[in-house]
């Protein structure tokens, strides 16, 4: 780990255990970008990294220096307007209506360590032993304006961390534009790969070459959407999982954002990453500053395993609340799809009875204990339970959960509004709404005003009220709208773009306020299942419902665009229902299980009406998972490369334990073929010396047998049984132990 400064040459070069990232201060007294990459050794200057060409027809910065052309220089943190007609990282409008902005290098700090923004959800190093910041000052002299560009460096992740601060020192200035991070590469020889999608399909993996132009993924729906997730990739063309090189990038934001890939005439690539500038605008008066989110970058020589694996380590140290980082999550079973809203205490209870004596460790009640709730549309607002359900009121329900040495978790919606609620009719004010306009429903729901302190302090008595009363383990925090009608009732119509951000912020004060009041307590975030699926909810519920969709052959597809920007515990996996709720399909409990292994593992369906041979397989699931459950949350993850991975019928997956004692693979095949050819699954991350057993076996296999030779598999139909069983949405385990 080492932060590298020529002061003569005003020269930065940061390193990392196994990268290089290298900028220094141009004539223009701005900063320019050399080189993101593996490690290289550190010189005085980078003059061939620095090389300068004159161009016709292209604005250069003064007679004197007709190659200084802003246009093919590439840049940390660019503006608009003098020059450079790419995207900008910024933009500013003056008190006198200009927006072009002068920044010159001022000077550079070195501190050790990473401290926590104060209202943002952020990186941090605790135990200051792997990270070292750098902040690089510039002033805009005419302007009395300050902006520090931060970067921390996490040596052992290979992480590079990015965000900006604006500080106003003399008249109002409004901004329009702050993204969080800027990377200019040298060429455009490169695939975006995105995670995109809808409700019930999140995160499916999207490879596209790059192409001279803008491309881009972003939200403006105030959440970081289902539609489009704010991780994304650019790779080499060959690239795949094990070989060739990446960058990751992620957002430490859970409002709108944008992530936009621009080449240009040159065939250059500029990254931008940060919130998304549509719907966004910042008002500094003097004094006033304004602090970017933080954004995240790393690069990998070998594949996508590698890179998902430094940012798992990466978020497992600096950005997961610690208390949970390496804590195992319990089982649960959640009542959702088993009783939905239609349910009271003696309903529930039978299910608590079986799921004790199945061994599953937690019950979670889910939306409609509380006011009046029969139907979506009433009482949200109103956090107080509904009595005629619960006889010995929700305190009483869950002394009898927790009797049994159960936890028990609740579901909340903290921040929405019914109009049908005792809250509505109180301060109706509290709801979004734009005056004069229609406001327009979603789930009969509608939107309180989050940026509004008097609401977060409602919401954090009422919530804190029903925590100590029932003495709570979990809280599912759900969010399933997003906002219309997008208006602040308390502010002034100059600061009405600041709404969105003012929003979020409100969102994270109340999560901090409860999470610091009751540490021990496990959220997992919501919002109709993957809409908000992001490193700002991360940073304060270390988990997050990975989708609506249960079903388990989706669920393939969306846990494994997940992994690659983010690690198994951060995703809930539930086993649910046959047919499926959401596509109908018929698996069996076997694959069902099996995909809801990879993730904080439960059930949601009502196992008092399951066959006693199914609640048995349950139990040996619950066992099964318990036994193996550090490695399926925290293993080292990869995602197999086989010869029969070529397409979307199979995907292989694999966990292995730090010391490489233990490691399960899991073969998921969608659909059975006629006379298939010979299957062997390869190992990977083993010990090439150390002896294995599989599924234990007898005979013996070294890693580099099973790593280079493989594991023969069984076709899934055995021919020569007069019995055909089901082949279609099959599963297969393959648990390698060191002998």
């Amino acid at each position: 780990m080492s932060i590298h400064v020529n002061e003569e040459q005003k020269l930065f070069h940061l390193q990392t255990a196994k990268t290089s990232y290298i900028f220094k201060i141009l004539e223009n007294g701005g900063a320019g970008q050399l080189y993101y990459g593996p490690r290289v050794p550190v010189k005085d200057a980078y003059t061939n990294l620095a090389s300068r060409e004159e161009h016709d027809c292209t604005n250069t910065l003064t007679v004197e220096q007709p190659d200084f052309q802003l246009e093919l220089i590439k840049q940390e943190y660019a503006g608009l307007g003098k020059g450079d007609y790419r995207y900008p990282a910024y933009q500013i409008t003056y008190h006198d209506g200009s927006r072009t902005s002068e920044f010159k290098y001022m000077g550079y700090r070195i501190i050790d360590g990473k401290e926590r923004l104060a209202d943002l959800p952020s990186s941090f190093d605790d135990q200051g032993d792997d990270a070292q910041t750098l902040d690089v000052v510039f002033k805009d002299e005419y302007e009395n304006i300050a902006l520090t560009l931060h970067y921390t460096i996490f040596d052992k992740e290979d992480v590079i961390v990015r965000s900006a601060t604006f500080l106003n020192h003399g008249n109002d200035i409004m901004l329009d534009r702050a993204l969080s991070l800027q990377l200019d590469l040298p060429d455009a020889k490169y695939d975006m790969v995105q995670f995109s999608g809808s409700w019930a399909r999140e995160r499916h993996l999207i490879r596209t070459p790059l192409r001279a132009g803008v491309q881009s993924i972003s939200s403006l729906r105030d959440a970081s959407s289902h539609q489009h997730n704010p991780f994304f990739m650019l790779a080499r063309p060959h690239t795949d999982n094990n070989h060739g090189g990446a960058f990751g990038f992620n957002f430490i934001y859970s409002g709108n954002f944008l992530d936009s890939v621009e080449v240009d005439q040159f065939d250059t690539t500029r990254v931008l990453v940060g919130i998304n500038p549509d719907e966004f605008g910042w008002k500094l008066s003097d004094g006033d500053s304004f602090q970017t989110p933080e954004a995240i970058m790393t690069y990998s020589a070998d594949g996508f395993n590698q890179l998902s694996q430094q940012l798992a380590d990466f978020y497992q140290d600096h950005l997961i609340n610690p208390h949970f980082a390496r804590q195992e999550r319990p089982i649960l079973i959640n009542n959702w799809e088993a009783t939905f809203m239609d349910f009271n205490e003696d309903k529930l209870m039978p299910i608590v009875d079986e799921a004790h004596k199945l061994g599953i460790e937690m019950f979670v009640l889910d939306d409609g204990w509380f006011g009046h709730r029969d139907d979506d549309k009433s009482s949200l607002g109103d956090w107080f339970v509904d009595e005629k359900k619960f006889a010995t009121g929700i305190d009483g329900f869950a002394k009898k959960v927790h009797d049994k040495g159960m936890k028990f978790g609740l579901w909340f919606e903290p921040e929405m509004i019914s109009i049908d609620s005792k809250l509505y009719e109180e301060h109706p004010d509290w709801m979004i709404s734009t005056p004069g306009r229609q406001s327009t429903p979603a789930r009969n729901q509608y939107v309180l005003d989050m940026s509004r302190k008097e609401v977060v302090d409602y919401l954090f008595d009422h919530i804190s009220a029903i925590i100590k009363k029932t003495k709570l383990d979990y809280i599912k925090w759900d969010m399933n709208r997003n906002i219309t009608e997008m208006f602040g009732a308390q502010l002034p119509a100059d600061r009405q773009l600041e709404f969105a951000h003012r929003y979020i912020l409100g969102v994270y004060q109340l999560y901090a306020r409860l999470t610091a009041a009751f540490p021990k307590i496990l959220f997992e975030s919501c919002a109709s299942g993957g809409g908000r699926f992001d490193l700002g909810m991360m940073y304060y519920a270390p988990q997050a419902w990975c989708s609506d969709d249960t079903d388990a052959v989706e669920r393939i597809k969306i846990q494994d665009g997940t992994s690659y920007g983010y690690q198994q515990s951060m995703w809930g996996a539930h086993v649910s229902a046959v047919p499926n709720d959401q596509v109908g399909r018929l698996t069996s409990i076997a694959t069902r299980a099996a995909v809801a292994y990879f993730g904080d593992f439960g059930y949601e369906l009502d196992i008092t009406k399951l066959p006693q041979a199914e609640l048995d397989e349950i139990k040996d699931q619950v066992v099964f998972y318990k036994k193996y459950r550090q490695l399926f949350q925290f293993g080292k993850f990869y995602r197999l490369e086989n010869a029969d991975t070529a397409n979307d019928n199979v995907y292989d997956w694999e966990v292995v334990n730090d010391d490489q004692s233990e490691a399960i693979v899991a073969r998921f095949q969608i659909l059975n073929g006629a006379n298939p050819a010979y299957i062997r699954i390869y190992f990977a991350g083993l010990d090439p010396e150390k002896q294995y057993t599989v599924n234990d076996g007898d005979e013996k296999f070294s890693g580099a047998e099973l790593m280079n030779a493989g594991y023969f598999v069984p076709r899934i139909m055995d021919r020569t049984k007069p019995e055909k069983d089901p082949s279609d949405f099959s599963s297969r385990l393959f648990v390698a132990k060191e002998a």
